[in-house]
């Protein structure tokens, strides 16, 4: 933590997650007006709760359970992006070049969450220590 971290979204994480979520946004409009309702939706809103989670957990960082808690929320939305990242490359709407490089994005923003979840110390309030 070499710069100060402000708001949630001065995290790395946060960032990368911010910028994976936009990206699957963008290649998502050109899915199949079919999977609107089902893989579109999916992988917009799991993608996009990987972020609204990080906020959360940021806010929550005075009491160190509901700050991993939602940290561990934000990484099953993460492993829950993957899966609809495979679909979406098995049923051919995204390239599966882009598709391998968005999971491995997910694999180093879950492997980011782990190491905070591991690590609550470093981010959790003074005040909301557990003694």
């Amino acid at each position: 933590m070499s710069k100060k971290i402000v708001r949630h979204q001065d995290l790395e994480v946060y960032k990368k997650a911010f910028e994976a979520a936009m990206e699957i946004f963008e290649l998502s409009k050109s899915f199949p007006k079919e999977e609107t309702y089902s893989l579109t939706d999916q992988i917009r809103r799991a993608s996009r709760s990987v972020c609204a989670n990080i906020a959360e957990a940021w806010r929550k960082r005075r009491y160190e359970a509901a700050f991993v808690s939602k940290l561990n929320d934000s990484e099953a939305e993460s492993a829950e992006t993957q899966t609809w990242l495979e679909f979406s490359v098995h049923c051919q709407y995204i390239d599966r070049k882009i598709g391998r490089r968005l999971f491995k994005t997910y694999d180093e923003i879950i492997s980011m969450l782990v190491n905070m979840i591991n690590n609550p110390d470093d981010w959790v309030l003074p005040s909301g220590r557990e003694s």
